[in-house]
Protein backbone atom coordinates (compact mmCIF):
# COMPACT_ATOMS: atom_id res chain seq x y z
CA UNK A 1 0.00 0.00 0.00
CA UNK A 2 1.28 3.11 -1.04
CA UNK A 3 2.26 5.66 1.93
CA UNK A 4 0.40 9.03 2.50
CA UNK A 5 2.13 12.17 2.93
CA UNK A 6 0.83 15.36 4.04
CA UNK A 7 2.43 18.53 2.99
CA UNK A 8 2.50 21.89 4.84
CA UNK A 9 3.96 24.97 3.18
CA UNK A 10 3.27 28.05 1.83
CA UNK A 11 5.59 30.59 -0.43
CA UNK A 12 6.84 29.78 -3.65
CA UNK A 13 10.33 28.69 -1.89
CA UNK A 14 8.09 25.60 -0.93
CA UNK A 15 6.84 24.98 -4.90
CA UNK A 16 9.78 23.38 -6.05
CA UNK A 17 9.59 20.36 -3.22
CA UNK A 18 5.63 20.14 -3.44
CA UNK A 19 6.55 19.18 -7.80
CA UNK A 20 9.20 17.13 -6.97
CA UNK A 21 7.45 15.01 -4.60
CA UNK A 22 4.47 14.88 -6.87
CA UNK A 23 6.28 14.39 -10.04
CA UNK A 24 8.74 10.98 -8.43
CA UNK A 25 5.08 9.56 -7.75
CA UNK A 26 5.24 10.45 -4.10
CA UNK A 27 1.58 10.37 -3.13
CA UNK A 28 0.66 13.41 -1.37
CA UNK A 29 -3.12 12.96 0.57
CA UNK A 30 -3.24 16.70 1.34
CA UNK A 31 -1.91 19.60 1.51
CA UNK A 32 -2.09 22.34 4.19
CA UNK A 33 -1.30 25.89 3.72
CA UNK A 34 -1.72 29.40 5.32
CA UNK A 35 -5.59 30.86 4.05
CA UNK A 36 -5.42 33.49 0.80
CA UNK A 37 -4.98 37.20 2.39
CA UNK A 38 -6.41 40.16 0.90
CA UNK A 39 -4.42 42.99 -0.83
CA UNK A 40 -2.72 46.15 0.99
CA UNK A 41 -5.63 48.02 0.09
CA UNK A 42 -8.51 44.70 -0.30
CA UNK A 43 -9.03 44.80 -3.75
CA UNK A 44 -7.68 40.95 -4.74
CA UNK A 45 -7.41 37.85 -2.50
CA UNK A 46 -3.95 36.75 -2.98
CA UNK A 47 -3.87 32.61 -2.74
CA UNK A 48 -0.63 31.13 -1.33
CA UNK A 49 1.83 30.29 -4.51
CA UNK A 50 1.16 26.60 -2.46
CA UNK A 51 -2.35 26.77 -2.89
CA UNK A 52 -2.04 28.03 -6.77
CA UNK A 53 0.18 24.61 -7.58
CA UNK A 54 -2.04 22.17 -5.39
CA UNK A 55 -5.02 23.51 -7.59
CA UNK A 56 -2.82 23.17 -10.96
CA UNK A 57 -1.44 19.53 -9.80
CA UNK A 58 -5.68 18.91 -8.14
CA UNK A 59 -4.29 18.04 -4.97
CA UNK A 60 -6.40 17.85 -2.28
CA UNK A 61 -5.81 21.30 0.35
CA UNK A 62 -6.32 22.69 3.09
CA UNK A 63 -6.11 26.28 4.72
CA UNK A 64 -6.89 26.46 8.39
CA UNK A 65 -6.45 30.03 10.16
CA UNK A 66 -4.78 27.93 13.06
CA UNK A 67 -3.73 24.78 14.27
CA UNK A 68 -3.70 25.26 17.95
CA UNK A 69 -6.93 24.34 19.61
CA UNK A 70 -8.46 23.64 16.73
CA UNK A 71 -10.27 20.19 17.63
CA UNK A 72 -11.86 19.89 13.94
CA UNK A 73 -8.36 20.17 12.12
CA UNK A 74 -7.20 17.97 14.78
CA UNK A 75 -9.74 14.96 14.26
CA UNK A 76 -9.22 15.58 10.27
CA UNK A 77 -5.50 15.59 10.21
CA UNK A 78 -5.53 12.13 12.16
CA UNK A 79 -8.33 10.72 10.21
CA UNK A 80 -5.60 11.01 7.35
CA UNK A 81 -3.71 8.33 8.80
CA UNK A 82 -0.22 9.46 7.23
CA UNK A 83 2.43 8.02 7.04
CA UNK A 84 5.11 11.35 6.98
CA UNK A 85 4.45 15.19 7.44
CA UNK A 86 7.10 17.54 5.21
CA UNK A 87 6.77 20.50 6.44
CA UNK A 88 8.50 23.75 4.23
CA UNK A 89 7.79 27.39 5.84
CA UNK A 90 4.45 26.86 6.22
CA UNK A 91 3.90 29.76 8.70
CA UNK A 92 2.19 28.31 11.79
CA UNK A 93 3.60 25.96 14.54
CA UNK A 94 2.97 22.85 14.37
CA UNK A 95 1.04 22.21 17.72
CA UNK A 96 2.50 19.26 20.15
CA UNK A 97 -0.58 16.76 20.03
CA UNK A 98 -0.43 17.01 15.87
CA UNK A 99 3.36 15.74 15.90
CA UNK A 100 2.17 12.23 17.19
CA UNK A 101 -0.28 11.90 14.02
CA UNK A 102 1.84 10.47 11.39
CA UNK A 103 3.78 6.97 11.82
CA UNK A 104 6.83 8.58 10.86
CA UNK A 105 7.15 12.04 12.10
CA UNK A 106 7.13 15.21 11.27
CA UNK A 107 9.90 16.44 8.62
CA UNK A 108 11.05 20.15 8.41
CA UNK A 109 13.38 21.19 5.84
CA UNK A 110 14.38 25.32 7.04
CA UNK A 111 16.89 27.15 4.79
CA UNK A 112 19.74 27.13 7.02
CA UNK A 113 22.65 25.04 8.67
CA UNK A 114 20.78 24.50 11.83
CA UNK A 115 22.13 25.37 14.66
CA UNK A 116 22.51 29.10 13.32
CA UNK A 117 19.59 30.82 11.82
CA UNK A 118 16.45 29.51 13.81
CA UNK A 119 13.44 31.08 12.92
CA UNK A 120 11.11 33.15 10.19
CA UNK A 121 14.05 34.42 8.25
CA UNK A 122 16.73 32.81 7.70
CA UNK A 123 18.00 33.06 4.46
CA UNK A 124 17.24 37.48 4.77
CA UNK A 125 19.51 36.98 8.10
CA UNK A 126 22.96 34.98 6.94
CA UNK A 127 23.45 37.73 3.93
CA UNK A 128 23.01 40.30 6.03
CA UNK A 129 25.08 38.80 8.50
CA UNK A 130 28.00 38.79 5.57
CA UNK A 131 28.21 34.75 5.89
CA UNK A 132 30.71 32.50 3.57
CA UNK A 133 27.40 29.74 3.37
CA UNK A 134 24.56 28.73 3.82
CA UNK A 135 22.17 25.81 2.91
CA UNK A 136 19.25 24.09 3.98
CA UNK A 137 18.66 21.26 7.21
CA UNK A 138 16.57 18.46 6.99
CA UNK A 139 15.04 17.84 10.49
CA UNK A 140 12.52 16.40 12.84
CA UNK A 141 9.85 18.47 14.39
CA UNK A 142 10.48 18.77 18.11
CA UNK A 143 7.82 21.50 20.10
CA UNK A 144 10.61 24.02 20.21
CA UNK A 145 10.64 25.82 17.03
CA UNK A 146 13.27 24.63 14.72
CA UNK A 147 15.37 22.67 17.66
CA UNK A 148 14.78 19.05 16.74
CA UNK A 149 17.38 17.05 15.65
CA UNK A 150 19.08 16.82 12.14
CA UNK A 151 19.69 14.12 9.61
CA UNK A 152 21.02 15.99 6.90
CA UNK A 153 22.45 19.54 5.99
CA UNK A 154 23.78 20.72 2.22
CA UNK A 155 25.50 23.69 1.99
CA UNK A 156 26.37 26.48 -0.87
CA UNK A 157 28.97 29.19 -0.95
CA UNK A 158 27.73 32.90 -0.41
CA UNK A 159 29.24 35.97 -2.46
CA UNK A 160 28.42 39.31 -2.96
CA UNK A 161 26.43 38.74 -5.53
CA UNK A 162 23.69 36.55 -4.85
CA UNK A 163 20.61 37.96 -2.81
CA UNK A 164 17.38 36.33 -0.92
CA UNK A 165 15.94 35.56 -4.47
CA UNK A 166 18.68 33.65 -5.93
CA UNK A 167 19.59 31.85 -2.77
CA UNK A 168 16.01 31.01 -1.98
CA UNK A 169 15.85 29.00 -5.60
CA UNK A 170 18.84 27.48 -5.37
CA UNK A 171 18.17 26.20 -1.50
CA UNK A 172 14.62 25.54 -2.82
CA UNK A 173 16.00 23.17 -5.95
CA UNK A 174 18.71 21.22 -3.64
CA UNK A 175 15.63 20.51 -1.32
CA UNK A 176 13.34 19.21 -3.46
CA UNK A 177 16.24 17.01 -5.37
CA UNK A 178 17.42 15.90 -1.81
CA UNK A 179 14.16 15.62 -0.20
CA UNK A 180 13.71 12.40 -1.71
CA UNK A 181 15.94 10.14 -0.60
CA UNK A 182 15.76 11.30 2.90
CA UNK A 183 12.11 10.52 2.39
CA UNK A 184 13.00 6.70 1.35
CA UNK A 185 15.39 6.91 4.06
CA UNK A 186 12.92 7.85 6.61
CA UNK A 187 10.26 5.20 5.10
CA UNK A 188 13.52 2.29 6.12
CA UNK A 189 14.50 3.45 9.30
CA UNK A 190 18.14 4.04 7.87
CA UNK A 191 17.83 7.89 8.72
CA UNK A 192 20.21 9.19 11.22
CA UNK A 193 18.90 11.92 13.09
CA UNK A 194 21.25 13.78 15.76
CA UNK A 195 21.11 16.12 18.23
CA UNK A 196 21.64 19.35 17.52
CA UNK A 197 23.93 21.80 19.66
CA UNK A 198 22.01 24.27 21.21
CA UNK A 199 24.68 26.32 22.22
CA UNK A 200 25.81 27.41 19.04
CA UNK A 201 21.86 28.77 17.84
CA UNK A 202 21.08 31.78 16.54
CA UNK A 203 17.93 33.31 15.61
CA UNK A 204 16.39 34.86 12.55
CA UNK A 205 13.62 37.26 13.98
CA UNK A 206 11.11 38.26 11.71
CA UNK A 207 12.49 41.27 9.02
CA UNK A 208 10.81 44.49 10.29
CA UNK A 209 10.64 47.19 7.38
CA UNK A 210 11.96 49.64 9.14
CA UNK A 211 14.88 47.82 9.27
CA UNK A 212 15.70 48.32 5.25
CA UNK A 213 16.98 51.79 5.86
CA UNK A 214 20.69 52.45 5.01
CA UNK A 215 23.07 54.42 7.72
CA UNK A 216 25.97 55.30 5.14
CA UNK A 217 28.52 55.39 7.57
CA UNK A 218 28.42 51.34 7.93
CA UNK A 219 30.78 49.73 5.86
CA UNK A 220 29.97 49.09 2.06
CA UNK A 221 30.25 45.03 2.70
CA UNK A 222 27.49 45.57 5.32
CA UNK A 223 24.99 47.98 3.41
CA UNK A 224 25.59 45.60 0.01
CA UNK A 225 24.74 42.98 2.62
CA UNK A 226 21.48 44.43 3.35
CA UNK A 227 20.67 45.42 -0.50
CA UNK A 228 20.91 41.74 -1.11
CA UNK A 229 19.20 40.39 1.86
CA UNK A 230 15.81 42.60 1.73
CA UNK A 231 15.46 41.70 -1.76
CA UNK A 232 12.97 41.68 -3.12
CA UNK A 233 10.96 42.74 0.25
CA UNK A 234 11.19 44.92 2.07
CA UNK A 235 13.95 45.97 0.34
CA UNK A 236 16.88 48.24 1.49
CA UNK A 237 16.28 51.87 1.36
CA UNK A 238 17.49 55.71 1.93
CA UNK A 239 14.98 58.68 2.10
CA UNK A 240 16.26 62.07 0.98
CA UNK A 241 14.12 65.03 0.34
CA UNK A 242 11.35 63.02 2.10
CA UNK A 243 11.04 60.43 -0.61
CA UNK A 244 11.82 56.85 -0.07
CA UNK A 245 13.91 55.35 -3.02
CA UNK A 246 14.37 51.66 -2.55
CA UNK A 247 17.98 50.05 -3.93
CA UNK A 248 17.53 46.92 -5.67
CA UNK A 249 20.31 46.27 -6.65
CA UNK A 250 23.99 47.70 -6.11
CA UNK A 251 27.90 46.43 -6.00
CA UNK A 252 30.64 47.75 -4.05
CA UNK A 253 33.16 50.38 -5.68
CA UNK A 254 36.05 52.29 -4.43
CA UNK A 255 34.27 56.12 -4.91
CA UNK A 256 36.12 58.44 -2.94
CA UNK A 257 34.22 60.91 -0.21
CA UNK A 258 32.32 61.94 3.43
CA UNK A 259 29.31 58.91 4.04
CA UNK A 260 26.60 59.67 2.33
CA UNK A 261 28.14 61.77 -0.47
CA UNK A 262 27.26 60.51 -4.55
CA UNK A 263 30.71 60.63 -5.90
CA UNK A 264 29.79 59.80 -9.16
CA UNK A 265 27.04 60.94 -12.13
CA UNK A 266 25.44 57.10 -11.92
CA UNK A 267 24.49 57.29 -8.07
CA UNK A 268 27.81 56.15 -6.73
CA UNK A 269 27.63 56.90 -2.80
CA UNK A 270 30.17 56.85 -0.53
CA UNK A 271 30.31 54.33 2.92
CA UNK A 272 31.97 54.98 6.08
CA UNK A 273 35.35 52.33 5.22
CA UNK A 274 36.41 54.23 2.09
CA UNK A 275 34.38 52.33 0.17
CA UNK A 276 31.13 52.95 -2.18
CA UNK A 277 28.34 51.30 -2.98
CA UNK A 278 27.31 51.76 -7.14
CA UNK A 279 23.85 51.65 -7.42
CA UNK A 280 22.57 49.44 -10.71
CA UNK A 281 18.64 49.41 -10.17
CA UNK A 282 16.54 51.56 -7.68
CA UNK A 283 13.06 52.35 -7.30
CA UNK A 284 11.78 55.90 -6.17
CA UNK A 285 8.56 55.75 -3.96
CA UNK A 286 5.81 54.89 -5.86
CA UNK A 287 7.06 54.13 -9.37
CA UNK A 288 8.25 51.25 -11.34
CA UNK A 289 11.64 49.87 -10.53
CA UNK A 290 14.63 51.55 -13.18
CA UNK A 291 18.10 51.05 -14.05
CA UNK A 292 20.63 53.84 -13.21
CA UNK A 293 21.06 55.00 -16.65
CA UNK A 294 17.05 55.90 -16.81
CA UNK A 295 16.86 57.05 -13.29
CA UNK A 296 19.09 59.33 -13.47
CA UNK A 297 18.05 60.77 -16.60
CA UNK A 298 15.08 62.88 -14.58
CA UNK A 299 16.89 62.27 -10.96
CA UNK A 300 17.88 65.42 -9.05
CA UNK A 301 20.52 63.74 -6.87
CA UNK A 302 23.31 64.68 -8.89
CA UNK A 303 26.88 64.43 -7.91
CA UNK A 304 28.60 66.40 -4.82
CA UNK A 305 25.02 65.66 -2.56
CA UNK A 306 25.09 64.38 0.45
CA UNK A 307 22.07 61.51 1.24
Amino acid sequence: MAKKIVFMGTPMFAVPILKSLYQNGYPISDVYTQPPQKSQRGQKINKSPIQGISETLNLEFRTPKYLKDNNEEYEYFKSINADLAIVVAYGQIIPREFLNLTKKGFINIHASLLPKWRGAAPIQRSIMNLDKETGVSIMKISEQLDTGPVCNTYKIDLDNNLNASDVADKLSLIAAEKILDNIDNIYEDKAKFIDQDHSKATYASKIQKAEGEINWNDSAQKINGKINGLYPVPGAFFIHKGERYKILKGEIAYGAGNPGEVVSDYLEIACGDKQSIKIKEIQRQGKKPQNIGEFMLGSQIKKGIVI
